[in-house]
């Protein structure tokens, strides 16, 4: 078989080379970009601290308020919200423990809640490493009522805390306090 001359096959290469390396280059970059945590309107946190002798971790994304009001308007009342942006957010205990006085063995869970005006229902649930939005209550481990209260000052970024008797959840004009022994 003839092979046209070897100035066309030169000029074909230049063009066509630079476009199959563009072709297969691109999706790795948008992937990289995309998968850019630190980049997202709400970035990743972690909250980690003793309890005792147990070590609590949780790992969320940190939306801001941005001149919006939040409860019972951003996060509606009576709806299980992810507890963060994004990817659900994880709490773990290195030991068992007892939640609002309810026992929940060591480990890794989701952290999902029902806000309410005056009560909250703080859910633990055994699936772990889906998007926040695919909540499966069946997989619940436990869940517990507690009571939200104001907040002392105004809270732009949701922020956890882990204390010496609990975890507390602060965002926009109020705290959530849950008692962990």
């Amino acid at each position: 078989m003839n092979f046209p001359n070897s100035a066309f096959m030169k000029r074909a290469n230049l063009f066509t080379l630079p476009l199959l390396l563009a072709f297969l280059l691109l999706p790795a970059t948008s992937w990289a970009q995309g998968n850019n945590k630190s980049n997202r309107p709400s970035p990743p946190a972690v909250a980690t601290g003793k309890i005792g002798e147990t070590t609590v971790t949780i790992d969320y994304s940190s939306p801001a308020v941005k001149n919006r009001k939040v409860w019972g308007e951003l996060v509606p009342y009576g709806k299980v919200w992810r507890a963060g942006a994004n990817e659900a957010t994880t709490i773990e205990f290195s030991r068992d423990v007892l939640v609002e006085g309810k026992h929940l063995p060591q480990g890794k869970y989701s952290l999902y809640t029902i806000p309410g005006e005056n009560q909250w229902t703080v859910i633990f649930n055994k699936a772990i490493g889906q998007w926040g939005t695919e909540y499966d209550e069946r997989r619940d481990a436990l869940r517990v009522n507690v009571k939200p209260r104001k907040s002392p000052r105004m809270q732009e970024r949701l922020a956890y805390v882990v204390a010496k008797n609990g975890i507390l959840m602060r965002w926009e004009n109020l705290e959530l306090p849950v008692k962990i022994k």
